[in-house]
This record gives C-alpha cells, sequence and structure tokens, in this order.
C-alpha cells in the first residue's frame, strides 16, 4: 500500500524553524510598539529628543579650545538672503526682482547669487546656515539676541560673544592690544559689554584703514607723527620728578606698568598692527581698496597679535527698505571681494583652523520685494529665517546645515537659533556655555541660559563640527 503525498499533507517543522518563526513574530510585535510610541510623541518630544542627540553628538566631535581668535563681520541693517546666500531661482520677479542668476560653488551642490562670484570659489572653506531664525524683527532687540544669544527684554542686560571672550580669554591673552576689537564703530545699539562693565568694552578704532594713514583713536593721532610722540614721552620723563620719589611703591609700579604697556601701543609693536603699509601693495589689492577690504586685512593682522575677537561693522548699511537693488550692487562686490579674500589667507596663513569667521546681519529681508511708493523696490525686517555664513575655528567647510521653503519665507528643516549658533561657537572655543558670569548685584547669570529665559533651541551645530 503506498502513501498517497498531496499538498495538503501535514507538514512536519524543526525545531530551529518554530523558534526562528516565533522570533519574527516577537520582532515584529516589538516593531509594532516601537512604531506606535514614536506615533504618539508629540512634536515637543521628537524636538527635544533631536536637540538632545545633536548637543551629545557635538560634544563628542568639537576639538574644545580649537578656536582661539574670531572674526566677526557684522552686516548692521540685515542682508537679504535670498538675494545672496540662499538664492530661490524660478521664484519670479516679485521675489527676485533684478537678482535672478545664480552661480555654482566650487562645492557640488551649492549655488550662491551671481553678485558673489568670489565667494564662490571659496565655498569649500565655510559652511552656509540657510536655518536661522529668532522671529524678532526690530533692529535693536534682534542685534541683541543674534550677539548675545539672550532674549531682550529682561532685567539683566547680558554681554555680548565678544565680551564673553574676552572675559573667558583674560588669562591666557597678554597681548598689548585690548582683548575685543571693533572696527570702526560699536557693532550694536547696545552695551556691547552688558553687565561685565567697562573693562570688557570693545575698543572701537574709528578711522578709515583705507586712507592713507589709519588713524586709530588713542593710538594713531592725526597731525602728530612719531618724532613727535617720542619727544612728548621724553619730556614727561624728565618732569616726572614724583616717580622717582616714589620708586617703591606699588600703586606707583602698576602707574608705570600702564604706562609703559600705553607706550607699546603708541609707539611700539601694538601700533604696527595697524600700520597696513607693512603689507604688500599686491595683497592689499587683492582684499579691496576700500574700507571694508583693509578692514578684513587689518582684522587679520591681529589675529596675527593673539587678539581674540574682532568686530568688522561693515561701513554701509543693509537696511535696505528703499533702494535695495542699487545698494546690493554697491556693497555685495566689497563684501565678496573682502570676504573671500580674508579666508584665502587666513588658510594660506595656516590661521583658518585656529580662526572663527562668522558674518550675518541680526535679521533677513522680506522675500516678496515692496514695488509700490515710497519703497519702489525695497525689502523689509524680517527674522523669520535667514543665512549665516560661519568658516575655521573647528567648523568644516563645503557644507550647508538647514534650508528655507521653496520662496525662502519659513524655515523648511533643521531651525537654528542664537543659542544654538554661540553655544556652538563657545563649544569650539573651550568656553562652558553654562558658567556663571559675575553680576554686579550678585544676580545668577549665565553665559547661554535657555531654560530660564525660554530661549528656544534646537541643537549645537554638530552638523559641521
Amino acid at each position: 500500500m503506498t502513501t498517497n503525498h498531496h499538498s495538503y499533507n501535514r507538514v512536519h517543522l524543526s525545531r530551529r524553524e518554530l523558534i526562528r518563526r516565533g522570533a519574527l513574530i516577537a520582532a515584529g510585535g516589538l516593531s509594532s510598539r516601537i512604531l506606535a510610541a514614536e506615533v504618539a510623541k508629540t512634536p515637543e518630544q521628537k524636538a527635544a529628543e533631536e536637540k538632545a542627540a545633536r548637543d551629545t553628538a557635538a560634544k563628542a566631535k568639537a576639538k574644545k579650545g580649537q578656536t582661539k581668535s574670531v572674526i566677526q563681520i557684522f552686516l548692521w541693517g540685515g542682508m537679504s538672503h535670498n538675494d545672496t546666500w540662499d538664492p530661490k531661482p524660478g521664484t519670479g520677479y516679485d521675489y527676485l526682482g533684478e537678482f535672478d542668476k545664480v552661480i555654482p560653488t566650487n562645492v557640488n551642490g551649492i549655488q550662491l547669487s551671481s553678485l558673489f562670484p568670489k565667494l564662490a570659489q571659496q565655498a569649500d572653506k565655510y559652511s552656509l546656515i540657510r536655518s536661522m531664525t529668532h522671529g524678532n524683527n526690530g533692529h535693536e532687540t534682534a542685534a541683541y539676541l543674534m550677539q548675545t544669544g539672550h532674549q531682550p527684554g529682561g532685567r539683566l542686560a547680558y554681554p555680548s560673544v565678544g565680551a564673553i571672550f574676552a572675559f573667558f580669554k583674560k588669562e591666557q591673552y597678554k597681548g598689548l592690544l585690548p582683548p575685543y576689537i571693533v572696527m570702526l564703530q560699536g557693532a550694536g545699539r547696545f552695551s556691547e559689554e552688558g553687565f561685565l562693565g567697562p573693562a570688557y568694552k570693545p575698543f572701537a578704532t574709528g578711522g578709515d584703514p583705507n586712507a592713507e594713514r589709519f588713524e586709530v583713536q588713542g593710538i594713531v593721532n592725526r597731525g602728530i607723527n612719531d618724532g613727535r610722540q617720542q619727544a612728548r614721552r621724553e619730556l614727561l620723563d624728565k618732569v616726572n620728578l614724583l616717580g622717582y620719589g616714589l620708586a617703591d611703591n606699588p600703586e606707583m609700579d602698576a602707574a608705570e606698568a600702564a604706562k609703559q604697556k600705553a607706550y607699546g601701543l603708541i609707539l611700539g609693536k601694538g601700533k604696527e598692527v595697524f600700520n597696513l603699509d607693512n603689507e604688500p601693495t599686491e595683497l592689499r589689492n587683492r582684499y579691496g581698496r576700500n574700507t571694508f577690504g583693509q578692514e578684513c586685512l587689518a582684522a587679520r593682522r591681529m589675529v596675527e597679535a593673539g587678539v581674540p575677537y574682532v568686530t568688522i561693522s561693515f561701513p554701509g548699511g543693509w537696511d535696505t527698505h528703499a533702494n535695495h537693488f542699487a545698494t546690493m550692487k554697491a556693497q555685495c562686490p566689497m563684501l565678496d571681494q573682502g570676504l573671500a579674500t580674508l579666508l584665502a589667507d587666513l588658510k594660506e596663513r595656516g590661521l583658518l583652523d585656529t580662526t572663527l569667521v562668522w558674518c550675518t546681519g541680526e535679521f533677513g529681508r522680506t522675500l516678496k520685494i515692496s514695488w509700490e511708493p515710497p519703497w519702489n523696490g525695497g525689502r523689509h525686517h524680517y527674522g523669520d529665517v535667514f543665512t549665516v555664513l560661519v568658516a575655521g575655528g573647528g567648523f568644516k567647510g563645503g557644507r550647508v546645515v538647514g534650508a528655507s521653503d521653496e520662496k525662502g519665507e519659513k524655515v523648511k528643516e533643521r531651525p537654528v537659533y542664537p543659542s544654538d549658533l554661540l553655544g556652538s561657537m563657545y563649544l569650539l572655543a573651550g568656553i562652558d556655555a553654562k558658567a556663571k558670569l559675575p553680576h554686579p548685584w550678585g544676580l545668577d547669570a549665565y553665559v547661554l541660559d535657555t531654560e530660564n529665559e525660554g530661549m528656544k533651541s534646537a541643537g549645537l551645530l554638530e552638523e559641521i563640527l
């Protein structure tokens, strides 16, 4: 009698196969539960987890203390982002106006406005944060946000990032020049030193580095040549009989040390940092023979002298409610040439790895152009999304962080807030963002304080560390 083998006959399973199938069923159930848990999370929970992951990754990647000096280029008034570093080709005349052309850079996939041909050839040296946001449209309040990382309007006037660097680098930096220098005037309509006091106020150079003589206020004075300065010093030493009588007095010793440092600034190596005639004419021309270009060259010389923080306030405003296109056509070529040459020069001299450069205004400009009178083709304040350029000091080049939407009006992905940007800079400089600051009234104040102030944060910039 033969056995009939049909498809419906019973199949015998091995023990191994039973275990395998059971594991798959269990894993499937576990995956379903994990997926359900993820779906159940609120947007706030997901954002908090993403922030925590970015912060952890950034702290693991960053080489703390790599940033030795910072050059900040502040575009007071707010530069339009879609006309410059976040172009939106194809959005139409009401959004683009005259600036409808984009150009490739030396990094595949990154495009800039055609106004920046020189910077396009240096894209491997910088990264663009195209999702910077804070939502504040006031000049003073937005500038305070961008330069302190704290919300405006509180009872404490916080110090700017430059004053923070001067405070935390005071034991390391022993140079003749002040630790925090601004060219040519203050970079904000607020007290940059905040509650840290006058000792951390930036030294504003005044003058014009593109003039025949860069007359730095208090160091290189108009109408007084070096010989006359030296003669004054010698005369003062001859008539200063009080100093001889109190030679062993500690206060007199301190006064003498201060005097010698001042002479070092006025007549010695400190003054020479501002003497751009020491640079080859070819290099000065490469930077651009205009105020901004020579500011960039002077900033590089200050970094070589070890100055921790240098701010360049762009000499022309970017508050282009009216006359927008003419202003951009005049100023963008200067910004393009000066900044591109600065990055290349720092790289050639081996300084870019330790010098952090960041360039931004307090916000961007509106994307839709106001053609109607009295604006006649202007753009207005816009803090919802704008672009920041960062380079060196530990930041990688050739990258883009975040994105704005198709017209550049909103953050599309990966928002970056002021505390995220400044926190990343502090991390690279070895400055503890949670460190307590000395307040004259003994109030609690910290370098950055997101929880108590309600400052938004989406995480440190681990993508470019």
